[in-house]
């Protein structure tokens, strides 16, 4: 049996960043993860914007943590080389009566702490944004927020934990957690390990984690959001990002830039049964056209290169805020659960709280000496000048070999995540660290390529090569020697 100190349950960008945060002390930590890779839930498909802060309600954790989230994000995203940028947010009004709503959301967002906030009146919006819609009479400038990668931000997190001590358990989903003395025993696939503390990050089935310690104390709810990625041709049409007033179901569809340099529009907002559910709809799709096109003028729909869905987990109580708190069923049980929108604005903040809730409740905290948080990006070759380039090439020619054009991707940083912690073993997991197959053609050019050196590096053969989970295989059988 493995034990730990604390085992924290589930790898999207919350549990990343709380294992990750619990390295920083001298502690044994493990990262369980249901899943062959990190990030592949909610952390894999959102909006990636880091929110402002304006719209929770003020006093609720949501409020508080985004906004202290939004401040750390972009020293966080730097020392884990994770693309992040501060385009700025704008919430367009339509009507008089959507200014009045816009105004009061400039009031909420002064009451919860958000800096750099700003009214902007039709011509000053316009000269801003000259693609805005004529029909955009003003909005709320938001100057704080920002985009970032949210798959990978957590995938650098996990790799930055490990790093820095963390086991890291994939395909590793928690079936049983029996109580005792010392804490608890977790049942994860193959893996019997013993911890003493556990944090519940566990996503959509954060519930269904806490049912097994005897905790029915709230439940979650899939609301799933559908989405439209523009090719990078599109990426400059817009430089904030845009929003309209928000409802009841959420901030609404929204048109934004990508740290990449793509154009993304949604998502709708539906609620479905499915915890797994992430098909896209000609419906939903028709939705996202429809709205994002009230805010944009000359959206041009033939440069859209892809459509994806992903899934948010709604709590059905507490007042729709973060499930942040230890279970009644046990002190030393931590849920980090519910957390939707502004989740990912608010992971940095999260994790720094979730520490200290550990830490009130008898973790004691004594400081890594050993920690290092610095982590070199996973495709860094493009960014490098021509002279570094060839220096590089020189010593390792695998670098000298583009295999994805899209995204100007080499061989050597193909095989460089391969093999570097957290491991990439997919195609689906080389795509969320190098973009390999993320450009205009999706995967035509590159693919066979990337099974051939992914076969290769990890001794499979290219039959046993999957897109994601295992089963997902690309080649059913050789036919030619």
């Amino acid at each position: 049996m493995n034990s730990f100190q604390v085992a924290v349950i589930g790898a999207g960008v919350v549990g990343s960043l709380v294992a990750r945060e619990l390295t920083k002390y001298d502690l044994s930590v493990v990262l369980i993860e249901a899943r062959e890779d990190i990030a592949t839930g909610a952390s894999a498909a959102n909006s990636a914007i880091v929110h402002g802060g304006f719209d929770p309600e003020p006093g609720t954790l949501k409020a508080r943590l985004n906004v202290r989230g939004t401040e750390k994000m972009p020293a966080l995203a730097k020392q884990l080389g994770v693309p992040y940028r501060n385009n700025g947010s704008l919430v367009l009004a339509f009507s008089e009566q959507e200014m009045e709503t816009v105004r009061k959301l400039y009031e909420r967002g002064v009451a919860n702490g958000v800096p750099r906030l700003s009214l902007l009146g039709k011509e000053e919006l316009h000269e801003l944004e000259p693609n805005v819609s004529e029909q955009a009479i003003g909005a709320l400038r938001v100057a704080s927020a920002g985009i970032v990668c949210p798959y990978g931000l957590a995938i650098a997190a996990a790799g930055n934990a490990a790093d820095n001590g963390a086991a890291l358990f994939l395909s590793s989903p928690v079936e049983s957690i029996r109580r005792e003395d010392e804490g608890f025993v977790i049942q994860a696939g193959e893996n019997r390990i013993q911890a003493a503390y556990i944090v519940n990050c566990a996503g959509m089935y954060a519930d269904r984690v806490a049912n097994m310690i005897g905790d029915e104390s709230f439940t979650l709810r899939p609301r799933k959001g559908e989405y439209l990625l523009f090719d990078s041709s599109e990426g400059q049409l817009v430089t904030h990002t845009l929003f309209q007033v928000p409802t009841d179901a959420g901030k609404g569809v929204l048109v934004t830039p990508t740290v990449h340099g793509n154009l993304l529009i949604g998502p709708t907002s539906v609620f479905t049964e499915d915890r797994n559910g992430k098909e896209t709809t000609a419906d939903g799709l028709a939705a996202v056209r429809e709205a994002a096109g009230k805010s944009v003028k000359a959206l041009n729909f033939r440069q859209v290169i892809t459509s994806f869905a992903g899934l948010r987990a709604v709590p059905d109580s507490e007042g729709q805020d973060f499930i942040i708190r230890f279970s009644d069923a046990s002190e030393h049980f931590l849920h980090c659960a519910g957390i939707e929108s502004p989740g990912l604005s608010a992971s940095p903040a999260i994790a720094e709280y979730a520490v200290e809730l550990l830490n009130g409740a008898g973790l004691e905290l004594k400081p890594n000496a050993n920690f290092r948080g610095e982590r070199k990006s996973y495709h860094w070759f493009k960014e490098l000048s021509p002279a570094e380039k060839n220096e590089v090439i020189r010593k390792d020619s695998r670098y000298g070999k583009v295999v994805c054009r899209c995204e100007t991707v080499t061989e050597g940083e193909i095989v460089e995540a391969i093999h570097r912690a957290p491991q990439a073993t997919t195609l689906d997991a080389l795509k969320r660290r190098l973009r390999s197959g993320m450009g205009r053609c999706q995967g035509g050019f590159c693919t066979p390529l990337l099974v051939e050196i992914l076969a290769r590096e990890t001794g499979k053969a290219p039959t046993e090569i999957c897109k994601s989970a295992a089963g997902s295989v690309l080649l059913v059988e050789e036919m030619k020697k």
